[in-house]
């Protein structure tokens, strides 16, 4: 299987590697392991002033984060398909920019939220696809690209984005070229399974702009579990795939210990 010479650029999950860590000091820390990118969920809680000023400092680039949930301890996950909600998602979305344009990440994932049900299905949908028109606009006239993401219903019961044809589907639709499928592997392989067959199906049409792995079906590093990431990561050269793979695991042992898979990896993907 050649692999045409494309690297493989892998970024740290600040949210969930390096717990050993006060979160400031993550960045630190994934500089010092040799990560060049860095992702998060929710940056929020810290003034995007000094955010910025530690992706500087560690020679770091954001490469992606979440728009604001909406009320998570209300259960909410996502706003933009949930009607009545257009305001709240907009002011998210709007803050969401600011921190982007701060950071100069050039991605935000958009939670979809819960389903309400059958009955509400066509209508949650509409609202999505209006949400996430409008987001895309706000986003391009910055230069920057909205993500959707299907997530698995053991982790997250009743999301509402459910699988890949879903979020292709959606994408295809809508037609704005910043608008992009973040396909992480661990959601694709409990929700659906058949990895490398969605990966020749969709890396191809140029719509994943994000990826993430993680160990299945525990979620820690991803030389533990059922997936044979060596060969995964293979296929995903073989297809030429440029973008980032986001390290969204939560470690088992110490997070720098944990990163031989990396280095395996890495050192695998390189030139001969």
């Amino acid at each position: 299987m050649s692999t045409n010479g494309v690297a493989l650029q892998f970024a740290a999950n600040l949210s969930l590697l390096y717990p050993e860590h006060d979160f400031l000091d993550r960045y630190a820390a994934a500089a010092a392991d040799g990560f060049k990118g860095v992702e998060m969920l929710f940056p929020y809680a810290w003034p995007k002033e000094e955010l910025a000023a530690r992706l500087q400092g560690n020679g770091l680039q954001q490469v992606l984060f979440n728009a604001p949930p909406g009320d998570m301890e209300k259960g909410e996950r996502g706003m933009a398909s949930l009607p009545g909600r257009q305001d709240d998602f907009r002011a998210g979305m709007e803050q969401a920019l600011l921190y982007a344009r701060a950071l100069g990440c050039p991605r935000i994932h958009v939670m979809a939220g819960i389903s309400a049900g059958k009955e509400a299905e066509a209508q949650q949908r509409d609202t999505y696809l209006e949400n996430l028109d409008w987001a895309a606009r706000q986003a391009a006239a910055e230069g920057r690209c909205v993500m959707i993401e299907p997530i698995n219903q053991r982790d997250m019961p009743g999301y509402f984005l459910k699988t890949q044809a879903q979020a292709h589907a959606i994408v295809q639709e809508l037609g704005h070229d910043n608008l992009q499928v973040q396909m992480d592997l661990y959601h694709c392989q409990i929700a659906e399974g058949d990895i490398e067959t969605r990966l020749r199906a969709y890396l191809p049409t140029g719509r994943v702009g994000h990826m993430q792995i993680a160990g299945v079906p525990q979620r820690h590093e991803p030389d533990r579990g059922e997936l044979n990431y060596p060969y995964i990561f293979r296929v995903i050269q073989e297809l030429r795939y440029q973008g980032w793979i986001g390290c969204e695991y939560r470690p088992a042992e110490d997070t720098s210990a944990g990163l031989r898979w990396m280095r395996e990896a890495l050192a695998q993907a390189a030139p001969v």
